[in-house]
Parts: structure tokens; sequence; C-alpha cells
């Protein structure tokens, strides 16, 4: 994992939490550890990691993540067992 995956976590796991986190930045710290994203109709993307799947909305117009998808986000990567720590 170069820094830049070992900084999007931290910046994920910041409280409160952060609205300018490119999405790109999330989908290539989920795909470092070998996670899985496949594209679902319109923005939607599937994620699978660590056993554990969710779905998200590819933010757009714009190409930052909000806060309350990066709330989101957080969560999924709990519940997968990836901690600020670990990544």
């Amino acid at each position: 994992m170069n820094n830049k995956h070992k900084s999007t976590p931290a910046r994920i796991f910041e409280k409160p939490e952060r609205s300018d986190i490119p999405w790109k930045d999330i989908e290539a710290l989920i795909i470092a550890p070998g996670g899985e994203i496949t594209e679902g109709q319109g923005s939607r993307v599937r994620i699978f990691l660590n056993g554990t799947r969710a779905v998200f909305h590819r933010p757009h117009p714009r190409r930052v993540t909000m806060r309350g998808a990066v709330k989101s986000v957080r969560r999924f990567l709990q519940e997968a067992e990836v901690d600020n720590d670990e990544v």
C-alpha cells in the first residue's frame, strides 16, 4: 500500500466527518487490500471486502464524498474489520 492509501483511512475516521475526500481515493483504499468493486445501475457500486458487502452511490457531479457517505464508508470499514491503524 502506498502513502496515499495510508492517509485515506485517517481522513475517513476523522471526526467531524470531512467532505473533501475524493471518491477515487476511497475506491483505491477498498481495492488495495483485495476488496472488489462492481458497477451497479446508474451511479451505484457494490463493494465487497473481508466478507462484508455494501452498496454505495458514486458522488456526482462533484467527485468528492459528502459527510453522510463518509460516515457510511467508516461504518462499512468497521464492519469489514478494517480500522485506521491496520490500513
